[in-house]
């Protein structure tokens, strides 16, 4: 592949609320989106990427990743804003919700870094005029590119750090949150499936088989919790190969080569099946106690929901399955759906306590109290936020005699969240 040819910068088309209002062509909804800006080569007539800030009811900036795909879309990046906006509110954090997302490959700038330094260095620049959003890691972006987003900040801060700007999940070294490095993400979802032990009949993390979509950076720490709980993970997939075995895979060989070229591709174990890039899908068809997508969006629907064969569906990407879908599965198959906003919240509940530790020297004192690092702190909190969420929605379900799904509860926690004043002034940070 041709190297990119990024431009000098980003210019950038901004809509305000009012704007976005009159365009049918920009994915809205009643609770958003309050800024959309598309970072675009005004010379080629090429758009690179887009930045949606969706909703700041419960704080002044929206915090939401980075994403690099090819075929990112702007309704991809509105769906993921949407969903950061209610784990935010559900998550009871003072922070609106938000994302970004470019047109590359992320597999050409993990193997061409100084392309995506490049890539950083202009995305901040385009940034600091947007000072709503506050970018995190995300699919293809990791805590070094959020450094670099970090010291342009810095420098256009007239060297002042702590300006509050991002980004966060920064490398520990640096006076960051590594998100990635501590598997923060996959911290709130082993804490959902142990909550939903209690609430789900005949149902142990102990003894399940789990299959995961998406062996990354949320994918292979969730893997590792999860065989130290005593489930056996069966099948994982990259975007280069499907893997399963009955008799289960060597996880450590699979974090091994997770970030190497061709990652999984390279797994030397025993496999029952294998599938090609072509054919990855298939892997989520596979019968197994536990399903993480840890992808893309849209990964469960309408053409594959029906051969579903899991007991639990356990959400660490952001909207790997629609309502429609989610509720077919559990009134015609009773698979349950762990809601992502409510169970993949563990990433941005570090983030906001990084970005607080940034502008709040207090604050910073009182998590680093806890072990000199944070992470004790930080673990802490996501573990409490996720299961008492998590436990509250169960409770509503039973309160309903099963007449709603998890998702339904979790929407309404968000709704109420984002609109009550009372709730909104509350924080559990």
């Amino acid at each position: 592949m041709e190297p990119y040819e990024l431009p000098d910068w980003f210019e950038t088309e901004v809509l305000l609320e009012k704007d976005i209002k009159a365009r049918s062509d920009i994915p809205q909804d009643e609770f958003g989106p309050a800024k959309v800006v598309r970072l675009y080569d005004g010379l080629r007539n090429k758009t690179w990427g887009y930045v949606f800030v969706h909703n700041l009811s419960r704080g002044h900036i929206a915090i939401g990743g980075t994403r690099l795909a090819k075929d990112v879309t702007l309704e991809e990046i509105y769906g993921l804003a949407r969903a950061m906006s209610f784990k935010n509110a559900a998550a009871m954090l003072p922070v609106g919700g938000g994302k970004s997302g470019f047109m590359v490959d992320p597999e050409y700038m993990f193997a061409h870094p100084e392309e995506k330094t490049g890539l950083m260095e202009r995305f901040a620049k385009a940034l600091w005029s947007i000072p709503e959003y506050v970018p995190g890691p995300d699919m293809g972006t990791n805590e070094n590119d959020m450094q670099v987003l970090y010291d342009n900040f810095t420098q256009f801060n007239k060297g002042n750090s702590n300006h509050g700007r991002g980004g966060i999940g920064r490398p520990k070294d640096k006076g960051g949150i590594p998100l990635d490095e501590w598997g923060l993400t996959a911290h709130g979802l082993f804490a959902a499936i142990r909550t939903a032990e209690k609430f789900e009949k005949d149902f142990q993390t102990e003894g399940s088989r789990v299959i995961v979509q998406g062996y990354g950076n949320v994918g292979s720490p969730i893997a590792t919790k999860l065989r130290e709980a005593g489930a056996l993970i069966v099948g994982a997939s990259d975007i280069h190969v499907a893997l399963y075995n009955e008799d289960g895979l060597d996880v450590d060989q699979l974090n091994a080569i997770r970030r190497k070229p061709n990652a999984l591709a390279n797994y030397e174990g025993e496999v029952t099946q294998k599938f090609g890039p072509d054919e990855l899908d298939k892997l989520l068809e596979i019968s197994c106690d536990i399903l993480v997508p840890a992808a893309r969006p849209g990964v469960i629907n309408s053409a594959n929901c029906n051969r579903i064969k899991a007991r639990i569906i356990l959400e660490g990407a952001n909207n790997p399955c629609t309502a429609k879908e989610e509720t077919h599965l559990k009134k015609t198959r009773n698979i349950t759906c762990l809601t992502d906003w409510i169970v993949n919240a563990g990433g941005v509940i570090a983030g906001a306590i990084e970005y607080r530790m940034d502008t709040d020297p207090e604050y910073r004192k009182k998590v680093l109290a806890s072990d000199g690092t944070g992470r004790n702190y930080i673990e802490d909190r996501i573990t409490r936020t996720v299961a008492q969420n998590v436990e509250e929605i169960y409770e509503r379900i039973k309160g309903s005699n099963g007449e709603l799904i998890f998702r339904d509860i979790a929407r309404t926690i968000g709704r109420e969240r984002l609109t009550d004043k009372k709730l909104r002034s509350q924080e559990w940070m």
